[in-house]
């Protein structure tokens, strides 16, 4: 199993999860600024096929390993994501938090990115300094780099249609940044997906909705192993 994170997260995105028994867990950081080279990173970091989880930008570097090699993803779990191309607004914010990493203003980029995390953008003094202390572990430079990489995501929509694993797709009931109807769209695309919206969750869904996260893993690994 290998897992994804998304911008500004690290393993420890993951740390509430009990993920499968007996599933080698392999987390991948996003440290290249290349959507292609990232996914390169994940089809590196096993060998053989896999199941692959993702969150946000770490389901895009899936998405884009999908279409590179199909046969190695052997099961898919995406959750808090976005299949399209980007938008002409998201640009115009990846630039201003880029430049404001690079002025050494990396504190108030996570402080811009921080309200979308949570349900209906709103948060606790806890979920806030866990959020920070995650983000300041993965560091400006990864930042940067996840900022470039942005960019360089590419509407994966034609891929989903083609793939041929079992697929489960979670959505936050109360994720502001990818709402439920990104992840309908998701669930459409891909031929045996299934959907399921988590009541209450915001955009860190593994957070919000662990035992969900958990759940949904279990029976992705299940259809696995019956297909």
């Amino acid at each position: 199993m290998v897992v994804v994170p998304g911008m500004l997260c690290d393993a420890s995105l993951w740390s509430d999860v009990a993920f499968p028994e007996g599933h080698a867990v392999q987390h991948v950081a996003l440290r290249r600024p290349d959507v292609g080279a990232l996914a390169d990173d994940v089809l590196s970091a096993v060998d053989g096929p896999f199941v692959l989880v993702g969150l946000s930008l770490g389901a895009v570097v899936g998405f884009e390993a999908l279409r590179r090699a199909p046969e190695r993803i052997a099961g898919m779990c995406v959750m808090a994501t976005n299949a399209a191309a980007p938008r002409p607004e998201q640009r115009v914010l990846w630039r201003e938090l880029d430049d404001l990493v690079a002025a050494g203003r990396f504190a108030e980029v996570v402080e811009r990115t921080l309200p979308d995390m949570f349900p209906d953008r709103r948060w606790s003094s806890e979920d806030a300094e866990r959020y920070r202390r995650m983000a300041q572990a993965v560091g400006a430079d990864a930042a940067r780099a996840q900022l470039a990489a942005q960019p360089t995501r590419e509407d994966a929509v034609a891929t989903l249609h083609s793939a041929r694993c079992p697929s489960v797709v979670l959505s936050g009931s109360r994720d502001t940044l990818c709402p439920p109807a990104f992840h309908r769209t998701i669930a459409e695309a891909l031929p045996h997906a299934r959907l399921r919206e988590l009541p209450d969750a915001g955009h860190l869904v593994p957070w919000q909705r662990p035992d969900a996260v958990g759940a949904a893993l279990r029976e992705l690994v299940a259809a696995v192993a019956a297909a």
